[in-house]
């Protein structure tokens, strides 16, 4: 392959997503990144395989599929389903999905494992440190954050010891410094290159990448006791993909031009150990390593317990698939973390979309039909200063995966567009046809808008492609944009289209109606969220009236020395006085209890507890606290009612 065919391709690859969860607004902004580019790509006329994944072996996955009930196989075929599902509801064009259970990927594994061993860069020794089980990986102490916790999940560490085979990957890290000095594209964004250069000049250890506690994973070839390390297996996904072992011409077509789009949290990964094993194996490094930021939610870290994750498959439903994919690729700067708002969701919708884009279209379409019939005119040459250098600027962003600066370009040149009809006033010069100058001005004008609004649906197709299809069905044209080519793009080629125009683009939404609705579901989620009762099962009115319960009063309250939660209590009920054993020590001191009424269950069968016979049951109520913690009230009569008194 000679150098100008190679820089036409190019290999994107996502993350492979481990399948221990349901897939969220993380999984979605990564695969919807990678997903634009490749979209735009092959509209640069590059020759794309776009691939994505799932992690399918580790720790985890076998504690799952144990405490299910079911085979790690069964647990990785059900869940990888979500994200193939996703993807679809993404409108994700990936060109392959791999798994790590998949025999193509095993054998790269343990054949790289293999060339690694008989070239002596691994070999077998004895690792004790501290380990993450969550993240399934062993932590240095210079690394770890406070009280032994892991710096990536801030969970608890584990002392660890066993017996490993290690990747000599501490041998290969000058050529990997000197590599990234001569390539700063290797690490993007700029402040991710400077953290992963800063790590390289520290001390880089041997990596451990084997385990003998687990058993679901890839066995080292030679030694089935041992089971290859998760993220030694999964990185290799990327190379098994495009035919390492099968097909050596394919790989070497796309291997090349390889670039790996991650999360910040797993860039050591991508950045440090893959290379190092890239390096040791003779193979080519990546392009680049493209490392995003996190999202957090209404400004707080997205969790589980706070019920604040973003649902992708929900988003989609409530405000359409191409203003979400475009409102995450739009609002934050790519590379640095950002903040999900359903707010800022519609403020996006209304004002880019809605305001912006979908007046554009309305109003010009409308025009041609009001003053030419629906036909582009044809017109001279020129297009004024509308279309500027948007195609150029759009280019140099997305070269840099600025995803949010190529939009602000594109927004640039449709509000130019806009503009554009205010400054020419289209609806005077219809006014004047009797004028050639103004018949002649008219068709220039409305050719341009509908030239811009070609463009404008060409440079939209990679982020929102429906959206750009729309359009282009709207305008009168044939095909699908997402096959043009930029470098084809002339201006003035529309002269004689019928447009064709339809529903709104994007219809905005009631901020006021949309704001009620959004308070209204938030109470019903709170009302779901309060603890749900939970009945014994229903009795009969006799059974009720067997139950004797009256008023008593509590003489005193005494500890029983081998009980942390029983009191003795002396209960006066006017006609006797009776020993109970409560468990309330936790809720009152003794005095407290003194002297309170109480309700007594006097007639249940006698019970000895820590060696007292207790002799009825107080009745009282339960509350929960901060979902774990009890508080306690005692039931009590209210008024002077006389002890002894029979409640029913």
């Amino acid at each position: 392959m000679d150098n100008r065919t190679r820089d036409k391709v190019f290999y994107i690859t996502t993350p492979i997503y481990y399948v221990n969860d349901i897939p969220h607004i993380g999984h979605a902004y990564t695969t919807i990144a990678c997903d634009t580019m490749s979209r735009y790509k092959r509209m640069k006329g590059f020759d794309v395989h776009f691939l994505t994944g799932t992690d399918e072996h580790g720790q985890k996955i076998q504690a799952a599929a144990e405490k299910q009930g079911i085979t790690p196989q069964a647990l990785v075929d059900r869940i990888h389903l979500n994200f193939k599902e996703l993807w679809k509801v993404l409108n994700i064009s990936n060109d392959d999905f791999i798994r790590t259970t998949e025999d193509r990927h095993i054998r790269v594994v343990q054949a790289m494992f293999k060339k690694l061993m008989d070239q002596g860069d691994i070999y077998k020794g004895t690792y004790e440190g501290h380990y993450c089980v969550p993240c399934e990986t062993y932590v240095p102490e210079s690394s770890m954050g406070p009280n032994q916790t892991c710096p990536d999940c801030g969970r608890p560490l584990t002392m660890m010891k066993e017996e490993s085979y290690f990747f000599r990957g501490s041998k290969y890290v000058p050529q990997l410094i000197e590599y990234y000095e001569k390539n700063l594209s290797g690490v993007m964004p700029r402040i991710r290159y400077n953290e992963i250069m800063s790590f390289l000049r520290g001390e880089v250890r041997d990596q451990s990448v084997s385990r003998t506690t687990l058993k679901w994973g890839i066995p080292v070839p030679g030694d089935e006791k041992h089971v290859i390390y998760v993220w030694f297996d999964a990185l290799i996904n990327y190379a098994a993909a495009v035919g390492y072992l099968d097909n050596p011409e394919r790989f070497q077509r796309y291997w090349p031009a390889v670039r790996h789009m991650v999360g910040k949290d797993i860039i050591r990964f991508h950045c440090v150990i893959w290379p190092l094993m890239l390096l040791a194996l003779g193979l080519p490094l990546p392009r680049s390593v493209i490392a995003h930021g996190w999202w957090t939610v209404d400004g707080e870290k997205m969790s589980k317990s706070k019920g604040n994750v973003v649902d992708p498959f929900k988003m989609v439903k409530d405000y359409g698939l191409d203003p979400f994919r475009y409102f995450l690729l739009r609002e934050v700067p790519f590379g640095s973390d950002g903040d999900f708002s359903e707010a800022a969701l519609v403020g996006r919708i209304n004002s880019d979309l809605a305001n912006d884009l979908g007046n554009l279209l309305n109003r010009t379409l409308q025009m041609s039909e009001s003053y030419r019939g629906g036909v582009v005119p044809a017109a001279g040459s020129g297009y004024d200063d509308i279309l500027g250098s948007v195609l150029e600027n759009v280019d140099a962003a997305m070269e840099r995966f600025a995803f949010d600066e190529a939009l602000k370009e594109v927004w640039a040149f449709i509000g130019r567009a806009n503009k554009y009809i205010d400054e020419t006033m289209p609806w005077k010069l219809a006014k004047e046809q009797d004028d050639p100058a103004s018949v002649a001005a008219l068709d220039k004008v409305l050719m341009n808008l509908f030239e811009a609004l070609r463009l404008a649906a060409l440079l939209v197709a990679p982020v929102m492609p429906q959206t750009a299809q729309r359009m282009w069905a709207q305008l009168g044209l044939e095909g699908d944009p997402l096959r043009e080519l930029y470098d084809s793009f002339h201006w003035g080629m529309g002269s004689g289209t019928r447009v064709r125009k339809a529903e709104v683009l994007f219809p905005r939404i009631d901020i006021r109606e949309w704001q009620k609705a959004r308070e209204e579901k938030k109470k019903m989620e709170e009302e779901k969220k309060a603890p749900a009762a939970e009945h014994e099962p229903e009795i009969a009115i006799e059974d009720f009236k067997a139950v004797e319960m009256r008023v008593a009063r509590i003489v005193k309250a005494e500890e029983i020395p081998k009980s942390r939660k029983l009191y003795k209590l002396e209960v006066d009920l006017g006609y006797e006085t009776r020993t109970v054993c409560s468990g309330i020590k936790a809720f009152f001191t003794p005095e407290e209890l003194a002297g309170k009424r109480v309700i007594l269950v006097t007639n249940l069968k006698p019970v000895k507890l820590c060696g007292i016979e207790s002799n009825g049951m107080i009745l009282a109520a339960s509350v929960k606290v901060d979902g774990n913690a009890e508080s306690l009230t005692l039931v009590a009569p209210e008024g002077d009612i006389p002890l002894g008194s029979r409640v029913s």
